[in-house]
């Protein structure tokens, strides 16, 4: 089984490192968006991520700059900073003003709290040579302020080795490949430049699940539990995906009260925060 990579420690990016994971953890504290979302229908709810996410990976990288003082206290690291380079792996790099060598490179993801997969639903498709045993991969759930409207807010993040979390990856894929194809590693260096092959390569993924490593046992998948159980306006946020998923096309005001009714009895809800909920669903019908 992958185990993850030992870091030297006589090298200063393995205490830079240290800094840089807690001030991933402190995002969500000092992260301010300008965004502010009103009137968006349920159903279109579930595309937020594709929407937004470019735009909140953004400010969450401003956020990391700002909170300096975490990752740099003592100064040391006055002329770096992070960078974002959407179509390149990492696509977050800790660079300094005179040249474009990376110290730390982040994959980072956002992932809606309340899509319908209730998983991030992303392919980490990178070759575990584009990293270094020092670069991360942190997710950020995040979600409306009130639920279905208002200005994104994140949550604890998910932060993992990188070059683990791809060896896994591999592991996990090969592992249940029900054919004799392998998964095919390019040749590349860490930080590759912007078009080169970085992904590695498979040909037994008709259905595109390569890299989905939300499904990967033992990885993520107990912070991903733990965090659809999130309340949201008093909610876990399991339950307004479900519930959420009940307005379908096809779906008329009786049925959806039937299905609302098991659903509260499966959520094992009391009545009232059964009726609150139902109040909810009243409260929302001219956005349907």
């Amino acid at each position: 089984m992958a185990n993850r990579y030992e870091l030297p420690l006589d090298d200063e990016r393995t205490v830079l490192r240290e800094g840089v994971i807690r001030a991933l953890r402190a995002v969500p504290l000092y992260f301010k968006s300008t965004i502010n979302i009103e009137g968006v229908t349920i159903t279109d709810l579930f595309s937020a991520n594709s929407l937004l996410g470019g735009a909140i990976e953004e400010q969450t990288i401003i956020t990391l700059n700002e909170v300096r003082s975490i990752w740099d206290p003592d100064g040391k690291w006055n002329n770096y900073s992070f960078r974002r380079y959407p179509e390149s792996f990492p696509d977050v790099r800790l660079e300094n003003n005179e040249d474009d060598k990376p110290l730390i490179g982040i994959e980072l993801k956002g992932w809606y709290l309340l899509a319908k997969e209730q998983e991030p639903s992303f392919r980490f498709q990178a070759s575990a040579g584009a990293m270094t045993v020092w670069d991360l991969i942190a997710v950020f759930p995040w979600h409306f302020s009130n639920v279905i409207s208002g200005k994104p807010v994140l949550e604890a993040p998910f932060i993992e080795q990188a070059k683990y979390a791809a060896d896994l990856r591999t592991e996990y894929w090969e592992s249940r490949s029900k054919s004799a194809m392998k998964v095919e590693h390019p040749d590349i260096q860490p930080y590759p430049k912007a078009g080169s092959k970085y992904s590695d390569v498979v040909h037994d993924d008709a259905g595109n699940n390569f890299g989905r490593i939300a499904r990967i046992k033992g990885l993520m998948d107990t912070w991903v539990s733990d965090t659809m159980r999130t309340p949201l306006g008093g909610i876990e946020a399991r339950w307004w995906v479900q519930f959420f998923l009940l307005f379908k096309e096809d779906c008329n005001e009786d049925k959806i009260k039937s299905q609302f009714i098991k659903l509260a009895k499966n959520a094992q809800y009391d009545s009232e925060k059964a009726d609150k909920l139902f109040d909810y669903l009243q409260s929302i019908k001219n956005i349907l």
